[in-house]
């Protein structure tokens, strides 16, 4: 007759150990494994990017107070309602107007992303941050259409300036102080809507080692002073200034480093000191250029802000020295930028050399 096999107590212990140990084994991936499935479900299922995530336009209006120990305080709508400033390599503001839908739809369908997400990566990539810049207008139906278009794209800076030519001056320093109280940013860019630009080209500009901290970064040129008044860049104080303006960069793209805007900010919140030590001129690339000599800062002049073709260095592409002869006096340029920019933009983002060659040229 078979005997029954036999069990020492060593295997018993054996046999429970192992059963404990496998149950807590299951009982761990079960902890890790169920809030892991719920995950990835909600990975699967759930959008990227929520219907209700925060806005990205901003707009700014200064009020009187404490907020800032500056006697300001900044209000109005931004992301997540919090003032906290968003960390960027480089903040670049699209000066633009009313009357350029068009310019910004031509723009969207080329270099700049027309949706939250491709301004995302391109943030992601590059290190800089893009918004159209505008101020406001009492044209109610203008307004009206304006929010059409935020609510659409969702990729605008708001000042609470008149919009409006003669005010052009006041629009860029209401720009940097808006952009340096939002953004917490290496350079802050001028760009007019009206330019190619090269966003990767632009970022590895931006991100070259300097020797200087306070930067004035553009295309630099001097120019006959206008005294005619029935040009459009005539300059009143035409005769404190002499024959020729002193160097400074082109409008339609110039950088200034965070330290000089944050002077300028400093400068412009104390206004009686401001008023005392800056002029405002007529031209807004004149009046920055004037505000740069007196604070004594670097001026890094690059060509390649002012190419008037793509080549395998340009970084801004733009209609210079003219646009048609009609808008030339003494040869120079008085409207730079694209000529027809709507459909001049949608031409060049066809072409290899514009949009698609290397960001660095080849050593060959």
């Amino acid at each position: 007759m078979r005997s029954l096999p036999k069990f020492s107590h060593a295997q018993h212990r054996s046999s429970a150990s192992s059963r404990r140990s496998t149950v807590l084994i299951l009982a761990s991936c079960l902890l890790i494994g169920i809030p892991a499935f719920f995950f990835v479900i909600s990975e699967i299922l759930g959008p990227r990017h929520c219907s209700n995530a925060e806005p990205r336009s901003v707009r700014v209006v200064w009020e009187r107070g404490s907020g800032d120990g500056n006697g300001n305080r900044i209000s109005g709508y931004s992301s997540g309602g919090d003032q906290k400033r968003h960390k960027v390599m480089g903040f670049v503001g699209i000066q633009t107007g009313f009357g350029s839908v068009g310019r910004r739809q031509s723009l969207r369908q080329t270099w700049m992303p027309s949706d939250r997400q491709g301004l995302e990566r391109l943030e992601e990539a590059t290190g800089l941050a893009f918004r159209f810049v505008i101020g406001r207008t009492k044209d109610k139906s203008k307004m009206s259409e304006l929010k059409k278009e935020i609510a659409k794209n969702d990729d605008f800076l708001l000042l609470d300036i008149e919009e409006e030519y003669s005010k052009l001056p006041y629009k860029t320093l209401a720009f940097f102080k808006a952009a340096y109280a939002l953004f917490d940013s290496e350079f802050y860019v001028k760009a007019d809507d009206d330019i190619y630009l090269r966003p990767d080209r632009l970022s590895l500009l931006l991100a070259k080692e300097r020797s200087h901290s306070q930067t004035y970064l553009g295309c630099m040129k001097k120019g006959p002073v206008f005294t005619d008044p029935k040009l459009k860049w005539y300059e009143p104080l035409s005769y404190l200034l002499g024959k020729e303006y002193f160097l400074h960069a082109y409008g339609p793209i110039y950088a200034l480093s965070a330290d000089v805007v944050a002077s300028l900010v400093a400068l412009r919140n104390n206004r009686q000191v401001f008023h005392l030590l800056f002029r405002m001129f007529s031209n807004e690339d004149v009046t920055i250029g004037a505000w740069m000599l007196a604070m004594n800062v670097n001026h890094e002049n690059d060509q390649a802000l002012c190419e008037p073709q793509c080549t395998q260095t340009s970084i801004a592409v733009w209609d210079i020295p003219k646009c048609s002869e009609k808008y030339l006096v003494h040869n120079v340029a008085l409207h730079p930028g694209l000529c027809e920019p709507e459909k001049k933009l949608l031409e060049l983002h066809q072409m290899e050399s514009c949009s698609k060659s290397p960001t660095m040229a080849s050593d060959d």
